[in-house]
């Protein structure tokens, strides 16, 4: 008998288009194990039926949206939806092993927005896929789409946009949490002839996505942070908030990473 965690990593790396064969020589289990597992989807705890508030006639909002909104936000920077098998779906999005925190309140919103469906975390070098399969994936994010994000367009549906002017900090935390930093900066001043050190904190964020950035800095506009962009060689990449009384803000609803 395998473990339910041994279980749960065969299938991941065979959702991401590892062979049968593949895996079964990278993990020691015979390809019949890893076949049956794949048709007996119980010991997983996955639900198929799984209600889908998007699936419902008329459509309905997440029943908890804030959780939504946080959950968008991390899936716009680190997270992937992948085709898995026979109209099943997994969200995957990674999380640095730095942050355990962070870690955790991924599973547990992930959890929150698809109660039904079981989330695992698998271990990678350096950081932990968050992952949980459902069939309805794409009708929560309908931003999935083949290729990178920052390849193609990310507009948000009316219905989403909602939910994010409800809940913007929410969102804002999930894209920091993701692709953001705060840090402290430092420069110096000369004062009374003497030159002397100052540090101060900002917050940034990274993202190659004209449309994810425009995204991030027009809720942080909404919520009265002030921003300006920053280049890297040449490319508009990061947005920057370092003002006194915007970081007071940032460090009152989303704070460091931990």
């Amino acid at each position: 008998m395998y473990d339910l965690d041994t279980r749960k990593r065969a299938l991941d790396l065979v959702a991401q288009g590892f062979s049968q064969n593949s895996v079964s020589k990278q993990t020691g289990i015979s390809r019949a194990a890893i076949r049956s597992w794949q048709t007996r989807i119980e010991p997983l705890g996955w639900n198929r039926a799984a209600d889908c508030p998007r699936c419902d006639d008329p459509p309905r909002d997440p029943e908890d949206p804030a959780a939504y909104s946080y959950l968008l936000g991390l899936y716009l920077g680190d997270g992937c939806i992948t085709h898995a098998r026979r109209g099943v779906y997994f969200l995957r999005i990674a999380c640095a092993d730095a942050w355990p925190g962070l870690i955790d309140a991924c599973a547990e919103t992930m959890q929150l927005v698809r109660p039904g469906n079981k989330v695992f975390r698998v271990q990678r070098q350096g950081c932990q896929n968050v992952t949980c399969y459902s069939k309805h994936w794409p009708c929560l994010f309908p931003q999935h789409g083949p290729g990178r994000k920052h390849n193609r367009q990310i507009a948000l549906e009316p219905w989403q946009q909602k939910i994010v002017d409800a809940h913007p900090w929410e969102l804002i935390r999930g894209l920091i949490h993701s692709d953001g930093c705060r840090i402290t900066n430092w420069t110096t001043r000369l004062v009374a002839g003497e030159r002397k050190r100052y540090e101060y904190p900002r917050y940034f964020f990274t993202n190659k996505s004209d449309d994810i950035r425009k995204l991030f800095s027009e809720t942080l506009t909404a919520v009265a942070v002030e921003w300006t962009t920053l280049s890297r060689g040449g490319n508009p990449l990061n947005i920057s908030v370092a003002r006194r009384a915007s970081v007071a803000l940032m460090d009152a609803h989303v704070g460091p990473k931990h």
